[in-house]
């Protein structure tokens, strides 16, 4: 029986389905929703499905998910976003793939960009092949992680880049993908979200790098490999030379953004298209 922990920021629209889907995946699981700042409801939809809730009226991530882990008591510990809805066979699937050695778990993922414009399409096509998210802990929404492995780190640091940071936690060699497990990760609906979205994404992971440069943080982040999207992928599959021409433009554009100051209020920059045609 495992915890699952999920930090939720203002998800009325998507946690009910993702409580639901839990309960059928196994309904011993210790769920634990740490509602952050929220001005909707939340809270009460989590608190109706009979899980542990944790109200904070101060927004933020890192924050939310610390005080979950208070409560939190088993293990495996699976850190879940409130928008992923786990397949029937998920946590089992996850677990069972924990053997010697093995710290960390995370699912295959497909990214569905049915309906999406052919930029956010041809981006994805690039995107979801790159050699990274072969090795890598990320852009799944559904890390799990063993006692072990959760001995490496005292608590989430105050930055954006969680998944980065628990990424960072671990060798490749203690990295597994449980490939019988499969979430499904919604792609933004516009270009334009998508931009906001890997803004999102390269300013949480330049902080976190840059912090564990300075010695801040006892971790060595995995570095950009600027040209894996060429060699890796475009190179070795012609057919995909179309795609790359979206790929490219949308990650130099919120690679310039990036390196701007955030407005206020606008620091977090979530995809709230998801959400939003989830609520339709």
């Amino acid at each position: 029986m495992p915890s699952v922990v999920i930090a939720a920021h203002n998800e009325e629209s998507v946690i009910g389905a993702c409580l639901r889907a839990l309960y059928r995946a196994d309904p011993a699981a210790q769920v634990i929703v740490s509602a952050n700042g929220c001005s909707d409801r939340t809270a009460a939809i989590a608190t109706d499905a009979g899980v542990l809730v944790v109200d904070r009226a101060e927004p933020g991530k890192a924050g939310a998910l610390n005080a979950a882990e208070v409560i939190a008591s088993v293990f495996p510990r699976i850190y879940l976003d409130a928008d992923i809805v786990v397949p029937p066979d998920g946590i089992s699937g996850i677990t069972e793939a924990f053997g010697p050695g093995i710290l960390a778990v995370v699912p295959r993922r497909r990214i569905d960009t049915q309906g999406r414009p052919w930029p956010v399409r041809g981006y994805f096509a690039i995107n979801e092949r790159l050699p990274a998210f072969r090795r890598g802990l990320f852009g799944r929404g559904m890390i799990a992680v063993s006692e072990e492995g959760r001995a490496r780190f005292d608590s989430f640091p105050d930055m954006v880049a969680d998944d980065l940071f628990l990424d960072s936690q671990f060798g490749d060699d203690e990295k597994a993908i449980a490939h019988g497990v499969e979430v499904v990760i919604a792609a933004p609906h516009t270009t334009g979200d998508l931009i906001r979205r890997l803004v999102r994404v390269r300013r949480g992971n330049a902080e976190m790098r840059a912090a564990a440069a300075r010695g801040e943080l006892p971790i060595s982040v995995r570095q950009a490999d600027r040209w894996a999207w060429l060699r890796d992928v475009v190179i070795p599959n012609p057919s995909l030379a179309l795609a790359a021409v979206p790929f490219l433009a949308i990650t130099v554009i919120a690679a310039r953004r990036a390196r701007r100051a955030p407005a206020p209020g606008a620091e977090w920059g979530r995809d709230e298209s998801t959400r939003e045609s989830t609520r339709a």
